[in-house]
């Protein structure tokens, strides 16, 4: 699977951003695919995920109620909505895949296998 992540930029505090990430070369739908962010100087660290088997959604803490991850199989493609940014989003984020992820592992970066380039999302205050 390639993965090609798209959509990051430089926006306000309290704007939105909607970050892409297209997929090729095997089935998409039965991935479970997420979201990973590092920050100047941090570890990389888990955003949100949402599984192939049956679409259920997870996210960090930092991020519920502001975030939503979602995908379109039709379009091999995955996408994560930030509303109300703050400038501690600011991040490289990262879109990644993996097959036959159980729940406990999927905010664990080494469970995927197939890792996106990575988009700058840069957050000013």
């Amino acid at each position: 699977v390639q993965l090609q992540a798209s959509g990051g930029g430089l926006v306000q505090a309290g704007e939105s951003l909607r970050l892409s990430c297209a997929a090729s070369g095997r089935t998409f739908s039965g991935y479970t695919v997420g979201w990973f962010r590092q920050a100047t100087g941090k570890e990389r660290e888990f955003v949100a995920a949402i599984r192939g088997s049956n679409g259920n959604t997870v996210y960090t803490n930092s991020v519920k109620g502001r975030f939503t991850i979602s995908r379109d199989n039709a379009k091999s493609t995955m996408y994560l909505q930030m509303n109300s940014l703050k400038p501690e989003d600011t991040a490289v984020y990262y879109c990644a895949a993996g097959y036959g992820i159980i729940y406990s592992s999927l905010g664990v970066a080494s469970s995927y296998d197939y890792w996106g380039q990575g988009t700058l999302v840069t957050v000013s205050s």
